[in-house]
């Protein structure tokens, strides 16, 4: 079969990749796919060990811009290019058009292509409600060499327009400056309100931005000790874990240089500490980075390499190592070269990377978790059914909890042990289990990853299957067994929790 008549019987398959039993879904369940707006488009759905691809009839179109966020269960609530909100139908959510008003964005956004800055708007749930939702936004801007001049939040209320979502508080200016593109967002130490974070152009400010039920209640700002970035391009990230942040930056030469900042986080304070500078030589400069899911390994690329580093190392500096070099394979056909562009940490644990070109693969690593060359990385080895360019989304860790013990873990909960706010817990429904089928609900301890475990009477495991800390429910099917009473347990670390289910044929 040749490259393009493979391209053309992709558009009307769906792809399953791993155990499409396991069913994890939850508010970072999707990434959209699709650059023009004439063009087909896809979506991509991710699952605790799997990822489907289908594709799809849809308006809205992305370049690097996207935001999106699901309801618990995996249905698609909203999403942004930048340009305007679609509802959960696709439409223009009510009061959704006209974000990020200038000359810039009006030439990006027409024909309805999307704006292209990396991490340029990310949505998250409004403090302690569960109808409402804040985008934050960005733009870039002529008069400012293209960096953006403004952040932006606009206000979602679920409820309107019979429940499909309308915009009630719309372009609303948090800071004015001459901003690097980028946003992150990292929850705050009580679990519930969100830390914003850009960074200022031409220095090494960073503004932390405090979002609260009661709004924007604090704007600060902090010099990280690093040299300046000028008209920096990034993908400003915190771990899942909450505990440390990295930006990079790039410029091109005769000898074009890239460089990591990462820095400890402190989630009560806001503050930044303990800076680790690396910067080297490439033969190429790059926009990706994203840590992996356990916290430990932090990736970044250049158009021609991906990087490694390990952040629990003594020595930061000295773990870093190549893992992968662009094989230079065009997708689908000469000059389309699928180069590595930007990185983006999904639900099943995996690290999926885009390229700059109209490509119709995406490069993924399949163990992010492993250092070194056990990464795995797989070079154009997610086939799409339509063209994507630099394509990505910004989601933050939305489960992250509070951080126990914290003298910031100050919130009320009326009923609750403090010890066991954010400590082991699950649930299995139905039980007994009929047919294998079961969802757990789990609260992990102090915002670690687990593990599911199913034991018959001899102890013997019949049925694993790993729990990452940014979800709360997971829909399984049990392989058939014979009807009996088993051992089920949550393992984190050196705690256990467990419970008795019986499965019914």
């Amino acid at each position: 079969m040749t490259i393009m008549s493979r391209f053309w019987l992709f558009t009307t398959l769906l792809f399953l990749h791993v155990q499409p039993a396991c069913n994890a879904q939850g508010l970072n369940h999707t990434f959209l796919i699709g650059y023009a707006a004439s063009m087909n488009k896809a979506r991509i759905n991710f699952d605790i060990d799997s990822v489907s691809v289908v594709s799809e009839v849809r308006k809205m179109s992305f370049r690097a811009t996207q935001a999106n966020i699901s309801d618990s269960s995996g249905n698609l609530l909203m999403a942004s290019n930048g340009c305007w909100i679609a509802n959960n139908l696709g439409d223009t959510m009510f009061n959704g058009a006209n974000l990020n008003p200038n000359s810039f964005t009006a030439d990006w956004c027409e024909p309805s292509s999307g704006l292209p800055l990396p991490h340029g708007n990310l949505i998250v749930p409004f403090p302690g409600d569960s109808n409402r939702y804040v985008l934050f936004h960005q733009t870039g801007n002529y008069n400012a060499g293209l960096n953006s001049t403004e952040l932006y939040f606009s206000l979602i209320d679920m409820t309107l327009d019979s429940g499909k979502g309308g915009v009630y508080q719309k372009n609303t200016i948090i800071l004015q400056d001459t901003l690097s593109w980028g946003i992150a967002a990292c929850k705050h130490a009580n679990g519930r309100d969100w830390w914003i974070t850009v960074l200022r152009d031409k220095s090494n400010l960073i503004y932390k931005i405090l979002y609260t039920p009661n709004g924007v209640a604090i704007v600060d700002t902090q010099a990280l000790g690093v040299p300046f970035a000028y008209g920096n391009a990034t993908q400003p990230t915190f771990s899942p874990d909450g505990t440390k942040f990295a930006y990079t930056y790039g410029h091109s030469g005769s000898v074009p240089l890239h460089d990591i900042r990462l820095f400890q986080f402190d989630r009560c304070t806001g503050n930044f500490y303990d800076s680790t500078y690396m910067a080297f030589n490439d033969s190429s400069t790059g926009f990706g980075l994203a840590f992996s899911s356990n916290s430990k390994y932090l990736y970044f690329n250049t158009f021609k390499r991906i990087y490694q580093v390990d952040t629990d190392s003594s020595n930061i500096a000295a773990s870093l190592q190549i893992v992968a070099i662009n094989d230079t394979f065009y997708s689908p056909s000469p000059p389309f070269q699928t180069d590595f562009w930007m990185m983006y940490l999904a639900a099943n644990g995996r690290i999926y990377i885009s390229s700059g070109n109209s490509v119709v693969d995406l490069h993924f690593i399949n163990y992010p978790d492993s250092g070194g060359l056990a990464c795995d990385v797989h070079q154009h080895d997610l086939p799409l059914p339509c063209f994507s360019a630099r394509g990505n989304v910004n989601h933050p860790n939305y489960y992250l909890g509070p951080v126990i013990g914290s003298v910031c873990d100050s919130l009320v909960h009326v009923g609750i042990n403090e010890d066991k706010r954010h400590d082991f817990h699950f649930s299995i429904s139905p039980n007994p289990v009929t047919d294998g089928y079961m969802k757990i609900i789990y609260m992990l301890p102090k915002n670690k990853s687990g593990v599911f475990a199913v034991f018959d009477i001899n102890g013997l495991i019949i049925f694993k299957m790993h729990l990452p800390p940014w979800s709360t429910l997971q829909e399984i099917k049990i392989p058939n067994v014979g009807a009996g009473i088993y051992n089920a347990s949550i393992t984190s670390g050196e705690q256990r929790v467990n419970m008795k289910i019986a499965l019914f044929e």
